[in-house]
């Protein structure tokens, strides 16, 4: 861990490039610091709902200063979020994020769990979210998570006893955590999880309080504090050079997607957190009063902890292997423990301990990133031994079980390298995130492998196992396969190696908007994933739909070529939709599936399948002018979905914005948060402005109501809130039914308003001067109608127009009545309508 923290800091200060995905490569204080957490036998549980959700200051100082095992349980991993970093949302995002979360807990030293729970976007309410969970199987995952990490301490980042004043999530998190801790010791409870582990009972529950949670500084100066533990987590770490404020800046910032960058602090830091449950410490200095947390806590401890505090102190910063022998006494200790828990937790880390102190590397490296099952791969072996230790390479055994024998003794510093061949059972499965291989419910995933719940990912499935002689014991350590190139500007890069299948298949279009009775041509990929492959391709369709030809043929002579295909879609007459679907026919098997790879610097780079499928539109819509500039903001895929329905769209930089420029566009439309996240629109608003004023049409997406990056977002008073509406189903009351915008050139009814996802809108205006016409009026359930989700002034001879509806959400998913008003915004202006803004009878 505190080498993932040395390379950060080195990143931060010579701005060096460095791949997310290398292999550790401990320092000799990075060694001492890992000696002083293996002689600590306690652990923490940091719960709350969200990738970005936990505290980062208490779950590093839990890990590096308290040096106890911590863990953050996220019971979502976050698809419901927005992407700020890419287009991916919604699953791909939550791929995103559950490495980011990795990546911060490399940072912070912690560990990383999840139930199955999705995040199915904003929730008011627990009693909405625990409904749409399944509150029966989440809990059940949370006591699971509690039962396998066994922690003495809980602590939970959010109240559970405020329900419907935050996120429903947030709420929720807090609830089940609470439950869970009644019922982990109770053998009835979920009594099928004690076929493999046992019960539990933490010793404490905590909520990570602050004055943000009594509403000022001055409430909580006032409140009584009996219960409350005051932490100060401000601490610095001479091995690393950092405070841990800094190492929890650095691990906050690797939630890239959503713009959580944070800067590191300096100096004395409070945490408070409340006993909920439990006894509150007799000293209150200790989290872990009362809790023994030496190995004097496990029977047989004893004997183990006599050899490992004294290697601890007389530990040799300058020769680290100096402490093998010691060590190796210890490990042979650690394994006639009968505590299984604390034995195999001790197990790998001082496995690794040895193995840092013996400076040894042991690599598998294959010569490709992907292969299919059947294949044969090369691999380059690495093996070096630094140090004087009397170590040997006895074997080692591939992912088909097959032994190699070496019998080598491994010389102080000489690298040995070894050439084989791997081939691939026929029956592999590919590699893809285990949670997207069934589909799922709007609130859950389906996990049919019940021993994959709460992992952070899917464990890699093909290793090589070096059997090592280290002080004449036995020790075997398991690699991955991985792929290691080399980048002519960021140096070494690795990738994990993945199984995929022999073919996959992508329409390059997610949706497809027909507006007419004409046909459509579609383009359909068809990627390799071995050499020679021959078949054919034809598309499910929805009834009254055709696709001609029926099927077309496909021969790809290499691995990794892609053959392109056109297929015409026909639609029907009447307004239709469905899905249409290409099947890739090869020998006697079908392949339906999309191959996306998601490559980004802070993340090892992922490779996922998912089913290949396009939504069909046949839309009744009609549209005035052509062409559209578009501001990117935060990363959606609104220019190409306007692209559907026949605009021309060109994507404007803020650098090129001018009034000369503008002058060609008939409609300026501004992404999501493109205010919140572009500095240079500082510096044009008033060029937009100029542009409404002189005849043009503007839309401005929903952005958030901090870190506005403008004074002015309207050329009139416009001011943005909290307010939402998360029920995609709730109630759409047309105001201005007379309005240009819901009449011209599309009739909008309360019908465009069905088969919405995940969400009306967000972030809506509460206050707007007159000049601004609300035109719908929709709320949550028990809440007050809400009128900003969309809003239209004239200004000049044009129109601005600001709105909360999740379009970005909507296009995606082919929603109809969404692309229809989103026409007649673009459209306004363009009809013979009167100077107070209605259409003439």
């Amino acid at each position: 861990m505190q080498t993932k923290l040395r390379l950060l800091f080195l990143f931060f200060l010579s701005a060096t490039v460095l791949s997310a995905q290398q292999p550790k490569k401990p320092t000799a204080s990075d060694i001492h610091e890992s000696i002083k957490k293996l002689n600590f036998l306690g652990s923490v549980l940091y719960v709350a709902a969200h990738p970005d959700d936990e505290n980062t200051r208490l779950i590093s100082y839990m890990s590096n200063e308290i040096k106890a095992r911590t863990a953050y349980l996220s019971l979502t991993r976050g698809d419901g979020g927005q992407n700020l970093v890419g287009p991916e949302i919604r699953e791909l995002l939550g791929v995103i994020r559950t490495q980011e979360l990795l990546a911060a807990r490399r940072t912070d030293g912690g560990e990383q769990m999840f139930t199955r729970a999705n995040d199915f976007g904003y929730s008011k309410h627990p009693d909405e979210t625990l409904a749409i969970w399944n509150k029966k199987d989440v809990l059940g995952d949370v006591v699971l998570a509690i039962r396998r990490f066994k922690p003495d301490i809980i602590i939970n980042r959010f109240n559970h006893r405020n329900p419907g004043t935050t996120h429903g999530h947030h709420t929720s998190s807090a609830m089940l955590s609470i439950e869970a801790f009644d019922v982990v010791g109770d053998k009835t409870a979920y009594s099928d999880q004690l076929k493999t582990i046992n019960t539990w009972q933490p010793k404490r529950l905590f909520f990570n309080t602050s004055w943000w949670f009594y509403g000022s500084r001055e409430n909580f100066e006032k409140a009584d504090k009996t219960n409350l533990l005051e932490i100060d987590t401000g601490v610095y770490f001479p091995s690393s050079g950092l405070s841990n404020p800094e190492i929890a800046a650095l691990s906050r910032s690797q939630h890239k997607s959503q713009g959580f960058g944070s800067t590191g602090s300096r100096g004395s830091q409070a945490e408070y957190i409340e006993l909920i449950k439990g006894d509150l410490p007799t000293n209150k200095d200790n989290l872990f009063d009362g809790i023994d947390t030496s190995w004097n806590r496990v029977e047989g401890g004893k004997v183990v902890g006599d050899i490992l505090y004294a290697v601890q102190e007389r530990y040799d910063f300058r020769n680290p292997s100096a402490s093998i022998p010691e060590l190796m006494r210890a490990y042979k200790a650690i394994q006639n423990l009968n505590d299984e828990h604390w034995k195999s937790i001790k197990t790998k880390e001082i496995k690794s301990i040895i193995a840092a102190c013996a400076g040894l590397f042991l690599e598998a490296a294959a010569n490709t990133n992907h292969a299919s099952a059947g294949a044969s791969i090369d691999l380059n072996i690495e093996v070096i031994n630094r140090s004087d230790a009397n170590i040997s390479l006895i074997s080692i055994v591939n992912p088909n079980g097959i032994q190699i024998d070496k019998n080598i003794t491994l010389e102080n510093n000489t690298d040995y390298d070894f050439k084989e061949t791997l081939n691939i059972k026929s029956s592999q499965e590919v590699s893809t995130p285990y949670w997207l291989t069934k589909k799922g419910t709007l609130g859950m995933y389906n996990v049919e492998d019940q021993s994959l719940i709460g992992k952070p990912e899917t464990p890699r499935a093909l290793n090589v196992t070096f059997n090592l002689s280290i002080e004449n014991v036995v020790l075997s350590y398991i690699k991955p396969i991985v792929f290691k190139t080399n980048d002519p500007v960021k140096g070494e890069v690795y990738k994990p190696f993945e199984i995929i299948p022999e073919a996959s298949v992508k329409i390059s279009e997610k949706v497809i908007i027909i507006d007419s009775e004409a046909q459509r041509d579609i383009e359909v990929f068809v990627k390799s994933g071995r050499d020679n492959i021959e078949g054919f391709v034809q598309i499910a369709h929805p009834d009254g739909w055709s696709v001609y030809p029926k099927q077309q043929k496909i021969a790809i002579n290499d691995k990794g070529q892609e053959q392109r295909l056109i297929f015409t879609v026909i639609p029907p007459k009447a307004q239709s939709e469905g899905l249409i679907t290409p099947m890739v026919h090869i020998d006697d098997n079908v392949y339906t599936r999309e191959l996306i790879e998601i490559d980004y610097d802070h993340i090892p780079f992922q490779t996922v399948l998912l089913p290949s499928e396009s939504k069909v539109v046949r839309l009744d819509i009609q549209k005035r002018g052509e062409n559209i500039g578009y501001i990117e903001g935060a990363g959606d895929v609104v220019p190409e979905s306007l692209r559907q329905i026949g605009y021309n769209v060109a994507v404007i930089n803020p650098e090129d914005i001018s009034a000369e420029n503008l002058k060609r566009f008939d409609a300026i439309v501004v992404g999501i948060r493109a205010y919140n996240t572009v500095d240079n629109l500082k510096f044009k608003q008033q060029l937009l402005f100029d542009y409404v004023e002189q005849g043009g049409n503007m839309i401005v997406q929903y952005n958030t109501n901090r870190r506005l990056k403008v004074d002015q977002i309207a050329p009139y008073e416009l001011k943005l809130s909290r307010d939402r509406v998360t029920d995609e189903y709730a109630e759409v009351e047309l105001l201005a039914t007379d309005h240009e915008v819901l009449n011209f050139p599309n009739k909008i009814t309360s019908t465009d308003f069905n088969g919405w996802t995940q969400e009306r809108g967000l972030y809506f205006p509460d206050n707007w001067a007159d000049e601004f016409t609300p035109i719908l009026s929709m709320n949550d359930k028990g809440e007050s109608p809400k009128t900003g989700s969309l809003l239209v002034a004239p200004y000049g001879k044009g129109y601005y127009i600001y709105t909360g509806l999740s379009f970005f959400r909507e296009f995606p998913a082919g929603v109809s009545g969404a692309y229809r008003l989103f026409a007649n915004m673009l459209s306004l202006g363009k009809n013979d309508i009167n100077p107070t803004n209605q259409i003439k009878n």
